[in-house]
């Protein structure tokens, strides 16, 4: 279900929630976290059915794409796009999440997508105008006209400007 705002974070989309430290997880969860690997890549979220599932393998239909050397967003037409996970139940069913700390093995790789909602017809992946760049959101499109380009103006805003363009005649 879409938000009735014209764009928010892409967090907004998780299926399930993240724990971005093991102190989080403990305080949210009421249980310690199973011990980092550093042989598999950080996971900050779990899957709470995916233990019970009959199959050895759980696919997710959407997650953000991203590069597995980089962690960026894969882009297709200037935009973000979404990709299927499979992970086997085991996997799903657990986090993996390093300790606080530099110089941590393991730690220093791309964390597994979460997994997202389906996207509303109305929503759309975008990156954020923000000066920082890069950071994925979600823009509803039946607010269009509020959502601000890459410069910065929304569509309102530049149709302002190009009627008082208009009437001084520039």
């Amino acid at each position: 279900m879409s938000l009735p705002q014209a764009r928010y974070g892409i967090d907004a989309l998780y299926l399930f929630p993240v724990f971005q430290t093991r102190e989080v997880y403990a305080n949210m969860v009421g249980e310690e976290a199973p011990a980092f690997d550093p042989d598999r890549p950080p996971k900050h979220w779990f899957d709470p059915g995916a233990a019970e599932s009959s199959r050895r393998s759980v696919v997710y239909d959407s997650v953000l794409a991203v590069n597995t050397a980089t962690g960026k967003p894969i882009v297709e037409k200037g935009a973000p796009v979404l990709d299927v996970l499979v992970l086997s139940k085991d996997e799903a069913a657990t986090v993996n999440i390093p300790p606080v700390g530099t110089n941590i093995p393991g730690a220093n790789v791309p964390s597994v997508p979460v997994p997202l909602r389906p996207l509303d017809v109305n929503e759309k992946l975008a990156f954020s105008a923000s000066p920082m760049g890069g950071i994925v959101e979600v823009q509803n499109t039946d607010f269009q006209a509020e959502v601000p380009v890459a410069d910065g103006f929304t569509a309102a805003d530049r149709a302002l400007i190009q009627k008082i363009a208009n009437k001084l005649g520039v």
